[in-house]
């Protein structure tokens, strides 16, 4: 009672602030200025600027303005004959024939896909200390760009990066979307080998859930929610209870490979094979299921290897670690873990023949992670395994495993390399089991001999902790492991003696072989880094049955829960509900979903605000709110807040359309305007904030790596697909790789992509790419910073790939008339002047053409959009 009358007050002490603060206003379209502007947009800035006492400044050459968009919409340069063409078209409509052009071009949506890449932290790797890679983060890279080429309205936009696969009926491919959710970093270290239930387990997924909707909120709605996670927002009416009724909203889901179906038909075919299983798995009372799944399960059973431990006889290891035999004929290693090590242990078995070994690799308290292995990990290497049999060696054919690490497979253990080992990194904390096989089934007697020798020499005590020998005679020794080990591990209780949880799990994978023949005949899913509540444990990283149970933290502090969160959203925007009715009994996606609707709301007021001014932001370099990820009071206030509405309102009344938002801004005279310098505009606005020009920018890094690649005529403009990666790799100590830049060919393929599919490392960032404001990717960037500094100048002249490709454009242009005019006419798109013509040929002709390149390639006016 005490906290609901503190959030009361907390709200009424907000109330007349609600009513003054310009973001929280209802969102009303403002009435078109009266002027001689044609142009809604114009008619706006128009007024301000009358209003100061000043003027639009002249409008850019059209050279200048053909640059400007070129850049601004598709991030390349337009080509000497685009140029030509757009000049000699005397049509009244030449600059919307261009534009229209240019946002039907499939470079389109490669261009402003990079842009929201930098709102929501886009990489391929983790981040933390941990920077494990992400091999299929690109898939949402790949939807953000056939999204935007084919101008989603922006509500399904929305809908599908927060809650994509709830509405695949409207969206087909949007579970894709849902890597949006999954772009920040993620602390696998934490999530992975931190048991679940303790302290600090719960602190992970606190802080994962806070990365989570920090980005959704800041990205749709220009909200700094995550400063209300301690205690009421200082400065924006933002409650703590609308925070961790944010929190609530994600507690069903974690960061995980999902799979997803571009195609609508195939989605649907897969949800009805999948509906049908559940429903299959909810009749399992029924007496004839029970009794279909009895007798499957029962043949089953008798399909399955009889696995006997070997009877041991002697056990040691070449470091001399001690060890203990367990009751289960399990043996322990105890003691201070040597770096490498080999068991010899030996044996006898009852068994007449012997057709394959098992060796299972036990959990154990007294391990770290539990095991079972013994580096502090719990991670094991197994580099070889030897079997004699009296003496002789025995050859192993193949083998199988119920789990392979990443490049550390089974087949490892005994392809003798003893440089090469099987691993089960991520999945430690859990027990594993390999098999390997006989050649030929092998003949026993009594008193044989069978001895195991198990190298483990990868160092780093990556040994195995707690180990089972088992031995078999039956004919198809890995069959098990084609099953499940938990499916496995039931079908052995007997019937009566299943729980009901244990019985649905075997009506579920008994109706999964049922239809697997009809699933086998549809197209292999992708694969998304996204987020899921189904997906394969690993290690300690288990999906959560229902959503966790999320409690109102006391100043932060998960030691202090007050009241449980319900599923909810800011209480601050009139007619909007605040927590979310959601049925009782509902699955995750339900509260994701119902965020999703509430966000793209036609009444959401921040939703329409936040989007036209982050395309504002980057047509001019600056928002009509400068600070586009806070709209709150310690963010600033428009400068123009009756167009950010106008925008808004007719953004959204016109079906979200980016296109429409594009077209309206480019073909404006406030865009189309001069960069040129106004001595008296400058004293009454020297920060341009009203717009009497245009301003002047700086390409971003893609956009010069790009455009050289364009020069050159190298650029690859393949589209799609797994990321290049513009560096060369090896195996760091740890998780984290060593990776080299300065050593890649400049010439491989890899190097001729667009760089939005530039394979983007957190911890380790491209050096080029980073001297050029590239941002980090571990923080949020709704502004590109744009220095000028003396390392650019130095990277720009120096830089492998820029001294490669100068070569390259030289090479183009040798067979040219006039090399150094055509190279006026590509990098800058105008002619050069005579005296500009004499300087540049007098430098090639004492320097040469590639490096008369490197220097116009390191001018102002290539590097920056006037």
């Amino acid at each position: 009672m005490l906290r609901l009358i503190a959030s009361f007050i907390f709200c009424l002490s907000f109330t007349s602030a609600e009513e003054t603060h310009w973001s929280l206003r209802p969102l009303e379209q403002p009435a078109i200025p009266k002027s001689n502007h044609t142009s809604p947009v114009d008619a706006f800035i128009w007024t301000q600027l009358e209003s100061a006492g000043l003027s639009f400044s002249a409008l850019a050459k059209k050279r200048v303005w053909i640059r400007r968009v070129y850049f601004n919409l598709i991030g390349l340069p337009p080509s000497p004959a685009e140029i030509h063409a757009y000049l000699n078209n005397t049509q009244p409509n030449a600059e919307e024939l261009v534009v229209d052009k240019l946002l039907v071009s499939p470079r389109h949506g490669e261009r402003w896909a990079r842009h929201w890449m930098d709102v929501v932290r886009y990489a391929e790797t983790h981040g933390h200390d941990e920077d494990a890679i992400r091999e299929n983060a690109w898939p949402y890279r790949d939807w953000l760009i056939r999204a935007l080429n084919d101008d989603m309205p922006y509500s399904n936009f929305v809908r599908s990066q927060v809650a994509g696969d709830m509405i695949i009926e409207d969206v087909p491919d949007a579970t894709a979307a849902t890597g949006f959710l999954a772009c920040g970093p993620w602390d696998s270290s934490s999530q992975m080998g931190i048991q679940d239930g303790t302290t600090d387990k719960k602190i992970a997924q606190y802080l994962d859930r806070d990365d989570m909707l920090s980005a959704t909120m800041s990205t749709f709605t220009s909200t700094t929610v995550h400063c209300a996670r301690c205690h009421d927002h200082k400065f924006d009416p933002i409650s703590l209870q609308d925070y961790y009724s944010l929190q609530a909203v994600f507690a069903g889901v974690d960061k995980a490979d999902r799979l997803f179906d571009n195609d609508q038909k195939i989605s649907r075919k897969r949800a009805s094979l999948l509906a049908e299983q559940q429903q299959f798995a909810n009749k399992i009372n029924d007496p004839d299921v029970t009794k279909e799944i009895s007798i499957w399960a029962t043949r089953l059973e008798r399909s399955l290897p009889v696995w006997v431990p070997l009877i041991l006889k002697k056990v040691n290891s070449s470091t001399g670690t001690p060890h203990t035999v367990l009751p289960d004929n399990s043996v322990l290693f105890k003691g201070t873990p040597p770096e490498r090590d080999t068991y010899n242990i030996s044996g006898i078995t009852d068994l007449k023949k012997l057709t394959a070994v098992q060796i299972e690799v036990l959990t154990d308290p007294s391990l770290p992670m539990n095991g079972p292995g013994r580096a502090p990990n719990g991670n094991l290497h197994l580099s070889e395994i030897h079997v004699h049999i009296d003496d002789q060696p025995v050859p192993i054919i193949r083998a199988s495993s119920d789990f392979n690490q990443a490049d550390w497979e089974i087949g490892k253990a005994f392809d003798g390399n003893e440089q090469t080992a099987w691993g089960i990194h991520p999945q430690e904390g859990q027990s594993h089991q390999s098999v390997f096989i006989f050649n030929e089934p092998i003949s026993i007697f009594k008193e044989t001999s069978i001895k195991i020798t198990l190298k483990q020499l990868h160092g780093g005590s990556h040994l195995i902790g707690r180990l089972r020998i088992g031995l078999t005679d039956g004919k198809d020794p890995d069959g098990e492991l084609s099953i499940p080990t938990k499916i496995a591990n039931i079908i052995k209780i007997p019937r009566d003696g299943q729980s009901s949880e244990q019985k649905k799990a075997l009506a579920l994978h008994y109706l999964k072989t049922k239809n697997s023949e009809e699933l086998a005949t549809l197209p292999e899913p992708g694969k998304v880094f996204g987020v899921t509540s189904n997906f394969t444990a690993l290690g300690n990283f288990k999906p959560a049955i229902k959503p966790r149970v999320v409690h109102i933290l006391e100043r932060g502090d998960i030691h202090s829960p007050q009241e449980v969160a319900t599923p909810g959203t800011l209480s601050c925007i009139t007619g909007l509900p605040s927590r979310f009715q959601i049925p009782k009994e509902h699955n995750e996606g339900a509260r994701r979903l119902a965020l999703a609707n509430w966000l793209s709301d036609p009444n959401n007021i921040l939703t329409w605000r936040s989007i036209v001014n982050r395309v504002w932001h980057y047509h001019f370099g600056r928002g009509i709110v400068s600070t586009p990820n806070d709209f709150g009071k310690m963010g600033t206030a428009p400068t123009h807040p009756k167009l950010l509405d106008w925008l808004a309102v007719e953004f959204r009344n016109r079906g979200g359309s980016l296109k429409w938002l594009h077209k309206t801004i480019v073909l404006s005279t406030t865009y189309r305007q001069s960069t040129n310098d106004r001595p008296e505009c400058q004293a009454i606005d020297s920060g341009n904030k009203l717009l009497w020009r245009m301003n002047r920018q700086r390409l971003d890094a893609e956009s010069i790596h790009d455009t050289v690649l364009s020069l050159s005529g190298m650029l690859d403009l393949t589209m799609g697909g797994p990321s290049a990666r513009q560096f060369t790799s090896k195996k760091g100590i740890h998780i984290t790789p060593t990776l080299n830049y300065l050593g890649f060919n400049p010439d491989d393929p890899a190097n001729l992509r667009r760089s939005v599919y530039r394979f983007v490392f957190r911890t380790v960032p491209d050096p080029l790419m980073e001297a050029l404001d590239c941002p980090n990717a571990s923080q949020l960037a709704p502004r590109r910073e744009s220095s000028v500094t003396a390392l650019q100048a130095l990277a720009m002249l120096n830089n492998r790939f820029l001294v490669r490709q100068s070569e390259h454009i030289a090479n183009k242009l040798k067979n040219e008339t006039d090399p150094t005019g055509e190279l006026f006419l590509r990098a800058y798109g105008r002619p050069g002047t005579a005296s500009e013509i004499m300087a540049v040929t007098n430098y090639k002709n004492a320097h040469g053409l590639a490096n008369t390149c490197r220097v116009i390639l390191n001018s102002s006016e290539f590097l920056y959009i006037q």
